[in-house]
């Protein structure tokens, strides 16, 4: 079985390491995937991001993890790929919306954060754009934080959180379940319970 670990803005690959290395102690075989917001579009993430997934395809088996952003590039490009490729058998997404970011929608006017997030971040910010990714046709696990801390919390909603995502962000109707974590956004790719509920599902 493979895996594809996508990170979130403003992380690297590296970010996903610690949650790669016990997957591969578990037997899976790692696979990253990196983008930079501020140079790409969001189109062209998923284009590349496309490419990927038709090579994991091709060579077996393959579930999906993507941390905040990257589990919203990872639906779309699933959900855009040609009905002759093998669907993931999994999608985990860490701390990722699936409705409209309140960070990003409140943010979406200011220079410096549009420089840095560039066109991922307007469509974080978006309801329409956010809304027309759609529903994955494969089984997604949502993992979402509750222990609130970062910088940006005092930008959320007075309800459940992770510092940077809500819990209602993170939610819908059309996910095949929702586990919640005692973690902070950032630190969901490294916590071992997050590596433990992958595993569990596909009771490796």
């Amino acid at each position: 079985m493979q895996v594809l670990f996508v990170h979130g803005m403003g992380r690297s690959p590296l970010s996903g390491w610690p949650l790669l290395r016990r997957l591969r102690r578990a037997g899976l075989h790692t696979h990253n995937f990196g983008h930079w917001v501020s140079s790409e579009s969001f189109g062209s993430i998923v284009a590349r991001l496309g490419e990927r997934l038709t090579q994991l395809a091709h060579a077996g088996e393959y579930v999906l993890v993507g941390h905040s952003l990257g589990g919203v590039l990872l639906r779309q490009a699933v959900r855009t790929l040609p009905r002759t490729v093998r669907q993931p058998r999994h999608l985990f997404l860490l701390g990722s919306p699936v409705q409209v970011s309140s960070i990003a929608a409140r943010m979406g006017s200011n220079p410096l954060y549009r420089l840095l997030t560039g066109d991922c971040g307007v469509m974080l910010g978006s309801s329409e754009r956010m809304a027309a990714i759609g529903t994955p046709a494969v089984p997604v696990t949502a993992v979402v934080g509750e222990k609130s801390w970062s910088l940006m919390a005092g930008m959320l909603p007075p309800e459940s959180n992770d510092g940077v995502v809500t819990l209602s962000e993170a939610s819908a109707p059309w996910l095949t379940d929702v586990v919640k974590l005692p973690v902070t956004h950032t630190f969901l790719p490294t916590d071992a319970r997050v590596t433990a509920v992958i595993l569990e599902r596909l009771r490796v």
